[in-house]
């Protein structure tokens, strides 16, 4: 049985096939989110590498802040059981999750048989966000694929304390023309990400092993800063950013086999 899970998020559009709820058939992800025609480039990639006509598809469930505008959709699930189950998938020992997307933080925990138990969120301001760091890495004239790697490279952590991603703006620009090197300056914004999902996360309740998942997931100096000041390990996988689209197509064979 093939099922799909899609993912529409602010920026990004996730694709997941999935054959008999344990095998991941292709994916495919598209740097475009709701409002664009990411989720169309999305789902014709992954129709493509799977070589799955679409016709065999038993069923198609959406995710994300697009859900409600995918037409192919036959049904939805929320981002937070979508990552529930995702990562449960990619590390069944998985009980805390901590998700960073592009406009929001969720921190869920969750049982042993990767059902969420709770969650905390914030949905309300870009700090702690990827958003934050799309923001940061404008200033610095720079790739954010690349900030991770500037990171490492810090001797010491510049210090961005504002919880407003404006006045941080402002921060980073001052920080920059007293002379603070650029690897500095991104480990301080790192940091900062860092210490606002690390509150988020003790809202929680950090109980290993805790995994992470988002689009964020990818930046070593986040993950790094997350670790020291939750001082617990982040496992993460190379399909990190794809777990709530393989969640939602789990859901999808979950629901089919009822």
């Amino acid at each position: 049985m093939i099922t799909l899970g899609m993912d529409i998020g602010s920026t990004t559009s996730k694709c997941v096939l999935l054959k008999d709820g344990v095998e991941i058939v292709a994916c495919a992800l598209a740097p475009a989110g709701i409002g664009t025609d990411g989720p169309v480039q999305a789902y014709r990639e992954v129709l493509l590498r799977g070589g799955v006509p679409e016709r065999e598809i038993r069923r198609k469930m959406a995710t994300g802040y697009g859900r409600k505008c995918w037409p192919p959709a036959d049904g939805e699930l929320s981002e937070l059981t979508a990552h529930a189950l995702g990562c449960h998938f990619l590390l069944r020992s998985a009980r805390t999750v901590i998700d960073i997307g592009g406009q929001d933080a969720k921190v869920v925990s969750l049982d042993a048989q990767g059902r969420m138990a709770s969650f905390v969120m914030n949905d309300k301001c870009a700090a702690g966000t990827g958003r934050f760091l799309d923001v940061m890495a404008g200033i610095l004239k720079r790739d954010v694929d690349e900030l991770g790697g500037l990171a490492a490279q810090a001797a010491a952590p510049a210090a961005i304390s504002s919880t407003c991603t404006v006045f941080a703006e402002s921060e980073v620009i001052s920080q920059l023309a007293n002379g603070v090197p650029v690897p500095d300056v991104v480990a301080g914004i790192c940091k900062s990400v860092a210490v606002r999902v690390a509150a988020l996360a003790r809202r929680a309740g950090v109980k290993e092993a805790v995994f992470m998942s988002g689009g964020v997931a990818q930046n070593a100096g986040v993950r790094k800063a997350l670790e020291d000041d939750l001082g617990v390990t982040l496992h993460t996988s190379e399909l990190s950013q794809l777990a709530g689209a393989l969640g939602a197509a789990v859901y999808g064979f979950q629901k089919m086999s009822k």
